[in-house]
């Protein structure tokens, strides 16, 4: 008789450990909003120091936006191999391997936004220094979209029973 619930008890268990998988994920999501909040915040308080930037701080703000963007790529690789080899939702690993793209995507246009702030302000009558930033803000924008629209996918998938 108890042998025929240790499936069960296996069931309930694995779900669990499923839903948390999940719910970590979003909880990374939610730690990299905020490492680009600080990040940004960090850039706008650098390019006040212009024209003599204070270079050393804003560089030990971006060896800790790094580390902090790696620690959280690593977490999610490994939820993304723990979705993929423990539960079998193969679904879930692909929509990781796409976010972690478009993550990828958006710290590089995030990189090249800052360095064209820095440029249209060091050059205020150069008007395509000024478009620059404003083409990037609009690949930025298209990227949030990109990660929004996996991440709803993501949600919706992970809900469904596999």
């Amino acid at each position: 008789m108890i042998e025929n619930k240790l499936p069960l008890i296996s069931n309930v268990m694995s779900s669990t450990d499923f839903k948390a998988l999940v719910q970590r994920l979003y909880a990374l999501q939610e730690e990299r909003v905020e490492a680009y909040k600080l990040f940004n915040e960090g850039h706008e308080a650098y390019l006040r120091t212009g024209p003599h930037y204070d270079f050393e701080h804003y560089k030990q703000l971006v060896h800790e936006i790094t580390k902090a963007f790696s620690g959280i790529s690593k977490e999610v690789l490994d939820i993304k191999e723990r979705l993929n080899q423990d539960f079998d939702r193969t679904d879930l690993a692909a929509h990781i391997e796409q976010l972690q793209n478009k993550e990828k995507v958006n710290l590089e246009l995030t990189a090249k936004l800052q360095l064209a702030k820095q440029s249209a302000q060091d050059h205020p009558d150069d008007e395509g220094c000024q478009e620059k930033v404003q083409d990037i803000r609009h690949d930025i924008i298209k990227n949030q979209q990109a990660l929004s629209e996996i991440l709803q996918d993501l949600k919706f998938d992970s809900e469904e029973p596999e």
